[in-house]
């Protein structure tokens, strides 16, 4: 992950630059340099999340030289099997985006339908570990 975050750290600083210059020369142009630094800063978390899983985990098997097949092998992460509330927030998107077009009381039904499945999907397995344990 060390090289990933070096990689992304490099990708934010050039669209940082890029910001700054193309702020410059257009005179401040506001829908160009938002752009660029939104874009600076999604490169710039990608570049935080893989330096920080590289200090918390060390090096992988894929990042040495020395290592062997067997050594990737291990346990997986934890895959839902089946799930309702990815239909539920794909729903609440679906009527949220409508009501933007029809009216506020079918974007605030929306938003409502959508909080309640991105929660569902957030805190599913929430007590999964302490179930495991016990």
């Amino acid at each position: 992950m060390k090289v990933e975050a070096f990689l992304f750290g490099g990708v934010a600083v050039f669209f940082a630059g890029s910001a700054v210059l193309y702020g410059y020369w257009s005179h401040w142009d506001p829908p160009g340099t938002a752009a660029l630094m939104v874009a600076t800063l999604m490169a710039a978390l990608i570049a935080f999340f893989c330096g920080m899983q590289y200090r918390r985990k060390g090096r992988r098997p894929q990042d040495r030289s020395d290592a062997e097949v067997a050594d990737g092998a291990g346990p997986l992460e934890f895959f839902p099997a089946k799930s309702p509330w990815p239909v539920v927030t794909g729903l609440g998107f679906a009527v949220l985006s409508t009501g933007i077009v029809f009216g506020l009381w079918l974007f605030l039904i929306g938003v409502g339908v959508l909080a309640r499945g991105v929660l569902g999907m957030v805190f599913q397995y929430a007590d999964r570990g302490a179930r495991q344990e016990g």
